[in-house]
């Protein structure tokens, strides 16, 4: 199962590398950029993909920070999963809601700063 986990991952990935999200008409608008303005927790996601497709890990973090980190923790528990699995032992993620309210407030705390003046930095 982490194999075809990692296919996955990795066709997207590829589609995203060679398909460019910086050039009109590729990918849909973010509905909430589009209509208000504001930048929401995923906007810069699929050009953040395309710069790590690329190996141009600044430019991803100036386009998402936050997909970086995910692409980083995406990596960790991947590799956790398949020593696991090499060993014979399960692997299971198990959040509870401390730790779903914590996600969820780190990714309104990140969105309301890239909206604000001095979070231009944060902007894709």
């Amino acid at each position: 199962m982490p194999v075809g986990m990692l296919a996955a991952v990795a066709g997207a990935f590829a589609y995203v590398g060679t398909v460019d999200p910086n050039e009109p008409g590729h990918y849909p608008a973010c509905p909430l950029q589009h209509f208000t303005g504001i930048y929401c927790p995923g906007c810069g996601g699929l050009r953040s993909a395309h710069a790590v497709a690329h190996g141009d890990f600044l430019a991803a973090l100036q386009d998402n920070a936050v997909a970086v980190v995910g692409y980083a923790l995406f990596a960790v528990v991947w590799t956790v999963w398949v020593v696991r699995a090499a060993r014979g032992r399960p692997f299971r993620i198990e959040l509870g809601p401390a730790h779903l309210r914590t996600i969820g407030a780190l990714a309104l705390v990140f969105t309301v700063v890239r909206n604000l003046p001095f979070g231009g930095w944060l902007h894709p």
